[in-house]
């Protein structure tokens, strides 16, 4: 039997490894990059009245900074009244959160206060008061965000509103974080830019599996069917990204991606804060249908491997190709990789109006590696006691 050629070996799973990748900037993330954003603003569609729904604990400091950009939403009746309310989900605060919202609501009628004296026994995080206020929601259409996003425009709710289309229940936006100076500020940020690359190219390709609670909106009567976070309510994260994933198949799903429909939030201010919440919202990847892990497995190995692989190969070409043939096949991957990405990537961060990042994204690509390495194993490792599907 003839001795195995590993470098030969090396340099065949490279070269698969770099067309996964191409496969998946090529199928999946050009559906971001190439998205055509048209104004809705002339064509308002306020058919469905929206419940505005925001958790909040001990935040009046959040609601104070935040609240004239969600009651001055211009989403309207006909007669010029709002078409939507804002419910303010007080959870067991300490704080003058309840009273600050009580004062408000006099002046401002669509201003709605619930208040939540106690925490549900065995319902970790805000799902509970989430459910709750999704339960007292006046209308039928619930909108999502937290206490400390403010909407980019006036017109977030009306563009947002725009997903419920027919057989539309669900509606992903885009949660950025407010550009801050300083390298912590840039990493977040790609970090958001890259999770919402995945998940709103995913979605257009017709493969939706999560949302972000910053930015997300869904009919009522589609939590309800699905026993709202019943089948995941132990676990601290999730009121996004899980019930997205149970609840969102390929015909179910719209993305609003007008930059008027973002929402921004600040980021975090300590390397050690941002560390422990990305562990916690990853936590979650666990739970996923094993489809959707799969698909963002199969990248994320992928683009480890490639970086890997081809320092391997450089380090160690095999010895029975021609050297002009290795060369030419092994750059020629790299850079097509390379070219691709580059393209899409840039692109991507023009609709996301993410446009300063671009000068660091082949360092950030790396410094993935790394990360891929870190936090993904065990994001997707469960224990079986644990499934739902």
């Amino acid at each position: 039997m003839p001795p195995v050629d590993l470098p030969l070996l090396i340099w065949i799973a490279f070269l698969i490894v770099a067309c996964v990748q191409i496969f998946y900037y090529l199928f999946f993330f050009r559906r971001l990059a190439f998205y055509k954003i048209e104004d809705q603003i002339s064509a308002q569609n306020t058919e469905y009245p929206l419940s505005i729904i925001i958790c909040a604990r001990d935040a009046e400091h959040l609601l104070r900074k935040n609240m004239h950009y969600w009651l001055q939403q211009r989403y309207v009746k006909p007669d010029g009244k709002p078409n939507y309310e804002l419910l303010i989900v007080d959870h067991c605060s300490e704080d003058d959160t309840a009273r600050y919202v009580h004062q408000l609501s006099s002046a401002y009628p669509h201003l709605r206060l619930l208040r939540l004296y106690q925490q549900a026994k065995g319902i970790a995080g805000k799902k509970f008061p989430l459910s709750m206020g999704i339960k007292s929601a006046a209308y039928a259409h619930v909108l999502l965000t937290d206490a400390d996003c403010r909407p980019a425009s006036v017109w977030w709710a009306s563009h947002m509103s725009q997903g419920f289309q027919p057989e539309k229940e669900i509606v992903l936006g885009y949660g950025a974080y407010e550009k801050q100076p300083g390298w912590l500020n840039k990493v977040i940020r790609y970090d958001a830019f890259f999770s919402a690359l995945q998940y709103l190219s995913f979605a257009l390709a017709g493969y939706p599996y999560m949302g972000v609670g910053r930015n997300l909106a869904y009919q009522k009567a589609l939590f309800f069917r699905h026993k709202g976070f019943t089948s995941h309510q132990h676990i601290p994260s999730g009121d996004d990204d899980l019930f997205i994933n149970q609840a969102a198949n390929r015909h179910n799903v719209s993305v609003i991606l007008h930059p008027d429909a973002f929402t921004y939030s600040p980021a975090r201010k300590s390397w050690k804060s941002w560390w422990l919440q990305k562990k916690r919202h990853l936590s979650t990847g666990k739970y996923y249908h094993r489809s959707d892990q799969l698909r963002l497995g199969v990248y994320a190995a992928s683009h480890v491997g490639f970086y890997l692989l081809l320092l391997l190969v450089l380090i160690f070409p095999p010895r029975h190709l021609p050297h002009l043939l290795f060369w030419s096949i092994t750059l020629g991957m790299a850079f097509c990789r390379w070219i691709v990405q580059h393209i899409i990537l840039r692109k991507s961060m023009q609709v996301l109006k993410e446009d300063d990042l671009k000068p660091y994204y082949l360092l950030f690509d790396i410094a993935y590696c790394l990360y891929f390495l870190i936090f993904m194993p065990p994001a997707f490792k469960r224990k079986v006691n644990s499934e739902w599907s």
